[in-house]
């Protein structure tokens, strides 16, 4: 058993599958393959179900998972404290999608240009699964929106933002100068899936204001969203920095009158985890660029 064999094993655990899994690794399917053999083979279990999809974990698999983490991460912080002189390094950065594609990559420009020899790598998920990870020490830093579990860790607020009003040219409000929260009451709101936490905004704003719109059916990502409010299939919130993400000519961006929908953009660290000279830095940047 070598570390390579404990990557690719991680690798495939947390993707399902070892397609997916050689992707992210850059290496053959077949070779990721044999490699998990081999590891098998010198455990004498089984650890994945492999009549199942996604893969999922046998009983033994699951706890082969959880201390090749502990292996991985204790090779991984000597190996970062070793080398830690806040110019070159690895950080391991995970946003939430309605962040990643929008704000996250100026925040990356920004960086590489201070610190070219630093490795940034990006992983974009759901607020639940970047809570796992960033708890498990998967993760050096993650960004993503309030409100969330925060116990055990460390969270720095870097801005607010505000949710705008999302509706096409042909829509019955295109033409109003103001609309408030009471005018969308009768027009079918389109949101993400429930794994994202903006739905959970969106919904709370509607709850406490006693609206209570007819919600379409849920999809998974924020430029669908888009793109079909576009065409006059609902009304939706989009969040700032995602207005210019879609410019078709067909939709409006407006901010709503009175009480306004917002979500609060955080920094969120694990203070029981090491963190290297160069993770500090980015953080550092990061929250002064939003100050």
């Amino acid at each position: 058993m070598d570390l390579i064999q404990i990557r690719y094993f991680l690798a495939i655990a947390q993707h399902g599958g070892f397609t997916r899994a050689a992707n992210e690794l850059s290496v053959s399917q077949p070779a990721i393959s044999r490699s998990i053999g081999r590891l098998e083979e010198e455990i004498g279990q089984p650890l994945f179900e492999r009549d199942s999809r996604p893969l999922k974990l046998t009983e033994a698999g699951e706890t082969f998972r959880k201390r090749c983490i502990q292996i991985t991460e204790l090779v991984d912080q000597t190996v970062a404290e070793i080398t830690d002189d806040d110019m070159s390094g690895r950080i391991r950065i995970g946003a939430i999608p309605t962040i990643a594609p929008y704000w996250l990559p100026q925040a990356v420009s920004h960086f590489v240009k201070i610190r070219p020899n630093a490795q940034l790598l990006i992983y974009e998920e759901v607020t639940a699964k970047l809570l796992e990870r960033i708890r498990n020490g998967e993760l050096d830093v993650a960004i993503m929106a309030l409100p969330f579990d925060q116990q055990y860790l460390e969270v720095h607020r870097l801005f607010d933002e505000e949710l705008y009003l999302m509706r096409s040219q042909s829509h019955p409000l295109a033409n109003r100068k103001r609309v408030t929260i009471d005018d969308i009451q009768s027009y079918p709101l389109l949101l993400l899936d429930q794994s994202h936490c903006l739905s959970d905004q969106i919904s709370a704003f509607c709850r406490q204001r006693s609206v209570h719109p007819v919600t379409l059916e849920r999809v998974a990502q924020l430029s669908t969203v888009q793109q079909l409010v576009a065409v006059g299939h609902g009304i939706s919130f989009i969040p700032a920095m995602a207005c210019e993400n879609v410019k078709t000519g067909k939709e409006l961006y407006q901010s709503i009158d009175g009480a306004k929908p917002k979500r609060t953009i955080a920094l969120v660290l694990n203070p029981y985890r090491f963190q290297s000279r160069l993770a500090k830095t980015f953080c550092r940047e990061v929250r002064t660029k939003r100050e």
